[in-house]
């Protein structure tokens, strides 16, 4: 570990907490249990507080098997640990996941937090009477003041129960990102490899590292850039040494910049990609990123220098129409002159789509495919319009006749289209774009920039397009926060 890990001149006290289990609980059933990525914000959590405890064990049920029996965890717990922190980030798998904490022991501390458990404090609570403590919101600075004994009283961020009630102290204010500890990799178990379907894909392991945390942007759809309290994250950055010294622990072959859009500073991008040459760092980078990168070709080639393989992009319709209604920034020919760019780029283009949004048609829903063919995409995701918890979408479908949602997250539908309509209407996108063509290429693609082995290419063609969703569906669902 660094001197940022590990600051100098710390006055070293008894620890409060021996040994502290950080419990990632997704193993099935969900999105979440895909193990192409880590874990990162559940190890941050970790990072925040390993200067002040003894010892920290990472579980990740993904691919620690024998813990995933209540009764194996539970004895570990009860004879081993004296905090347990859990991260509950994701909606898909909700249900499962908290009938599974709800068994683990009562009586040992143990602490929930994640983008999932801020949505749902009073229910945690309710359904888990062992859980203590839920941290609200970004919790690496409320994890370590609980664990230097700061009382849960003065703890802004912090819920917990007291005298039979649940009491929900004051929000807390977002860390500062240059403060961050970047996470401990030597605390993880296990290497994370592309596997779908239990079947390994390739030789390659994987990787994130944050960058930067909030986005700039206000498109309606997006609450991105808000935590689950509403609260705004300003565009932030850590030192451009500190992520150099972080990918100097990294030893997987594929990284995600987790960034929301690693270009928004294109100064700042062009200069870590300067760095990350200089440095003889030789890894293949995966990216989220918007269409205006496409106006700096001079950084698009320092990108693809530094092994930036993989561009994620958020594209959501081909409509002017609706682009406007979502406020997304741009238009359909901006769209058609940027990708005219990008496709000259040796970079895997995978955008992503929303579909069902007010007022749009079945034709228009199912221009997608040839749309995305038209601009020489690689793959694509899409979605059904959804209506975020503080998303301003929610007055448009309310003022909408014939427009309804039935819950926060949950997806919007119409008098015309029903759910059901909107199912049939996916798989017709689907249909449509991934022909057996379409997975050849996808797989020759992921061979030519070293993504998968040429002996593995034939397993990849059986398996796309799910093949392809692995690599780029946790990025996807962290960025619509929902099921």
């Amino acid at each position: 570990m660094n001197a940022e890990n590990n600051p100098a001149g710390t006055v070293k006290t008894a620890p409060l907490f021996k040994h502290v289990l950080c419990l990632n609980p997704y193993f099935k059933g969900s999105t979440a249990s895909m193990g192409v990525f880590p874990c990162t914000g559940l190890e941050y959590i970790a990072a925040g507080m390993q200067d002040l405890v003894e010892k920290i064990t990472f579980l990740d049920l993904r691919y620690d098997a024998e813990y995933r029996s209540i009764t194996r965890l539970g004895e570990f717990i009860k004879k081993e640990i004296d905090l347990v922190c859990i991260s509950v980030g994701w909606s898909s798998g909700f249900g499962p996941v908290l009938d599974f904490i709800g068994r683990l022991p009562v009586g040992v501390l143990t602490m929930v937090g994640g983008h999932k458990a801020t949505e749902e404090v009073e229910l945690l609570f309710e359904k888990c009477p062992n859980i203590n403590l839920v941290v609200r919101g970004e919790g690496e600075e409320i994890v370590r003041e609980i664990v230097s004994g700061v009382p849960v009283e003065k703890i802004a961020g912090l819920s917990y129960r007291k005298d039979g009630r649940v009491i929900h102290n004051p929000n807390a204010r977002l860390p500062d990102v240059e403060k961050l500890r970047f996470p401990d990799r030597s605390l993880r178990r296990h290497k994370h490899e592309w596997i779908q379907h239990g079947v390994k894909l390739s030789d390659l392991t994987f990787d994130s590292v944050l960058t930067a945390r909030g986005c700039p942007f206000k498109c309606k759809f997006c609450t991105f850039s808000m935590n689950p309290l509403g609260q705004k994250r300003e565009y932030t950055e850590r030192p451009l040494e500190s992520v150099i010294e972080e990918l100097k622990t990294v030893t997987a072959d594929v990284v995600m910049f987790s960034d929301d859009n690693f270009f928004t500073n294109p100064a700042r991008s062009e200069k870590l990609c300067d760095m990350i040459v200089a440095n003889g760092i030789k890894k293949t980078f995966a990216v989220q990123a918007r269409i205006e990168v496409s106006k700096k070709p001079a950084l698009l080639q320092k990108a693809v220098d530094a092994g930036i393989k993989v561009m994620l992009i958020g594209i959501e319709s081909p409509h002017d129409r609706i682009l406007t209604q979502i406020s997304k920034g741009f238009k359909q020919q901006d769209v058609r002159d940027a990708f005219k760019v990008l496709t000259s780029f040796p970079i895997y283009l995978h955008a992503y789509f929303i579909y069902g949004n007010i007022g749009e048609t079945l034709d228009e829903m199912l221009y997608i495919p040839q749309f995305a063919d038209e601009l020489g995409l690689d793959s694509i995701t899409f979605q059904k319009l959804r209506i975020e918890k503080f998303s301003p979408l929610q007055d448009v479908v309310k003022n909408t006749p014939g427009y309804h949602y039935d819950y926060i997250g949950g997806p919007v539908y119409s008098d015309q289209f029903s759910l059901r309509d909107l199912k049939k209407i996916r798989n017709q996108i689907r249909r449509k774009f991934y022909t057996p063509a379409r997975m050849w290429r996808i797989a020759r693609k992921l061979s030519s920039l070293g993504l998968i082995k040429k002996k593995d290419v034939g397993r990849a063609v059986l398996a796309a397009p799910r093949i392809v969703n692995a690599l780029i569906r946790r990025e996807f669902e962290k960025r619509r926060k929902s099921a």
